[in-house]
């Protein structure tokens, strides 16, 4: 069911949904909600195909093999690879714009960087424009760990899209950027 403030999805779901408020729904409306966002609407949760579910899961492998690279050889967790990971490319991040890329918790990223800092991986720098903001990039040490990373975490990507064909990649790509969308809408 569809709750106050969500997005009605027109039939099939194709474009982009407008919000409503339960007050604005007809009874009509109302009974139909289910029938629009659902082709066949069940009453109970069925988690293996829940879509967040099946995302989250499949995250959690993912992830899991990843932190398999650089868990015990780095003494790094999954927040503080993915902090590296987004500062690595993008030097002067300020923590809000990690938590912005990466749609992680505030205080866990916060909490990443502070380690990255005391392990001498990452460095924090005042912004000469706004004192009040800190810039962060990789040091010497945290260059290393990234270019020892990385090349794993892609190879690893390669042998899990092995299993799609060339075709099924881009359709996988245009299906997350169309999911990535919508979640932002939420």
């Amino acid at each position: 069911m569809v709750g106050i403030g969500m997005p009605i999805c027109s039939s099939f779901c194709l474009s982009p949904a407008p919000t409503f408020k339960e007050s604005e729904l007809t009874a009509a409306e109302t009974a139909n909600v289910a029938t629009r966002t659902d082709p066949a609407p069940q009453s109970e949760l069925d988690l293996e195909h829940f879509l967040p579910y099946r995302l989250s899961v499949l995250s959690n492998l993912v992830s899991s093999a990843i932190a398999s690279i650089y868990a015990e050889r780095y003494a790094l967790g999954m927040t503080e690879w993915r902090v590296l990971a987004v500062i690595g490319p993008s030097p002067g991040l300020t923590a809000s714009e990690v938590v912005e890329r990466t749609a992680m918790d505030k205080v866990a990223v916060s909490r990443a960087v502070d380690r990255l800092v005391k392990s001498e991986r990452i460095s924090r720098r005042e912004d000469s424009n706004d004192r009040r903001r800190s810039r962060l990039r990789l040091t010497r040490q945290g260059r290393a760990v990234y270019a020892q990373v990385v090349p794993a975490a892609l190879a690893l990507e390669q042998r899990l899209l092995c299993s799609l064909s060339p075709a099924d990649r881009q359709e996988l790509d245009r299906l997350l950027d169309l999911l990535g969308e919508a979640a932002h809408r939420l």
